[in-house]
């Protein structure tokens, strides 16, 4: 059998600076989101042992609604629910599977879900699957998220609506206006769902996230496999939101429930954050750090992701190769991910380096920008 249609796809890829490889980790991580440096910890390593010990199981042996479910899921969900201040929450087997569980079953029949423009595509995946009419609303512009409801309901929009953000945008780093969304939300009787993937463990009190106390109806997310080191996905929302879940999303229904060991490493690394200042201390320092030293190559930075706009595919491919072969683990972004034209480096400073690591980067990246010229 001949697959050349994929083939001749795959070099249009090529052609283009696109296609996709898998590539090893090697050099100092400024690609990972391990934000806190605990993914390799012996804190977490520890806690699997203790966790192993006590007879919990590596593998859940099936969905939630099946056998799968284990008090050690349901230890972390109460665990998580009252760290991140919500009524219940519902453990998951990953962001990308919680957000298309989200949006395809929390908004209803008449309903709009409203998102920012630079939306996560998993939440992209989820109002695909969903019954709600979905629109969009310029980056990070409160107002004009306003004016779209409006001209909703002008419309004959009755329904409720559903403002999507993230509080930290995984490949601009820059933060949502939260506290206007959440005023918004109040206004409008409508529920703001927060993904929180990348504030996890690195902003709000504690690293609970940007999204922490805002007053409003709220759905947050906090993926496990950032900040927190480990793996799996935290939807924290109102009892009936997640009971809505339970019941009609399909991403929880039909998934093989995620290990009881990696519950159990989450609900060490939440009680870490409660109990080690210094871990989220030492984050914010990092990205004091690093903002410092992008200013001197006129890079402005709000948080621990610092994307640095290239424009051109190849040309990103080849600075990405050049801080490679200096020893810095940098990856180039390209469309789709992002909008054509704005192709980049996205670094992320993680809690594997430190602060002679972040200025020797951005050193190399001034030094080639000298070359370029």
């Amino acid at each position: 059998m001949s697959f050349s249609r994929h083939g001749a796809a795959l070099e249009a890829l090529v052609r283009r600076g696109r296609l996709r490889r898998v590539a090893p980790a090697a050099g100092l991580d400024f690609a990972s989101n391990d934000y806190l440096g605990l993914a390799g910890s012996a804190l977490l390593a520890r806690s699997a042992r203790d966790a192993l010990a006590r007879g919990v199981p590596v593998g859940a042996g099936g969905s939630r609604l099946l056998r799968g479910n284990h008090a050690e899921h349901q230890a972390l969900e109460a665990e998580a629910a009252d760290f991140f201040g919500a009524e219940a929450c519902l453990y998951m087997g990953g962001g990308f599977q919680a957000n298309q569980a989200i949006f395809s079953a929390l908004p209803m029949q008449g309903d709009l879900v409203l998102h920012d423009a630079l939306v996560h595509a998993s939440a992209h995946e989820g109002m695909r699957l969903g019954r709600a009419e979905c629109r969009g609303f310029a980056h990070n512009d409160a107002g004009d998220a306003a004016r779209v409801i409006a001209e909703w309901r002008d419309a004959g929009g009755r329904g409720r609506a559903w403002i999507a953000v993230e509080s930290v945008y995984s490949m601009e780093g820059d933060l949502a206006p939260l506290p206007a969304l959440a005023a918004l939300a109040a206004r409008e009787d409508a529920v703001l769902v927060v993904d929180e993937a990348h504030a996890t463990g690195v902003f709000g009190p504690q690293g609970r996230g940007l999204a922490h106390g805002l007053g409003c109806a709220l759905v947050s997310l906090h993926t496990g496999g950032k900040g927190l080191g480990g793996s799996g996905a935290l939807v924290c929302a109102d009892r009936v939101l997640v009971e809505t879940l339970v019941n009609k999303a399909r991403p929880f229904i039909y998934a093989t429930a995620p290990s009881p060991l990696s519950a159990a490493v989450l609900r060490a690394a939440l009680r870490a954050l409660a109990e080690v200042p210094a871990l989220v201390a030492g984050a914010r320092a990092r990205m004091a750090l690093a903002a410092e030293a992008a200013r001197g190559c006129g890079i402005a930075v709000q948080s621990q992701i610092v994307p640095v706009i290239v424009g051109d595919d190849r040309r990103a491919l080849a600075l990405a190769g050049a801080l490679q072969a200096q020893g810095f683990d940098i990856r180039a972004i390209r469309p789709p991910t992002v909008p054509k034209g704005t192709a980049r480096l996205r670094l992320s400073v993680t809690g594997n380096v430190g602060a002679e690591d972040i200025a020797a980067l951005f050193a190399a990246i001034a030094a080639l920008e000298r070359a370029a010229a």
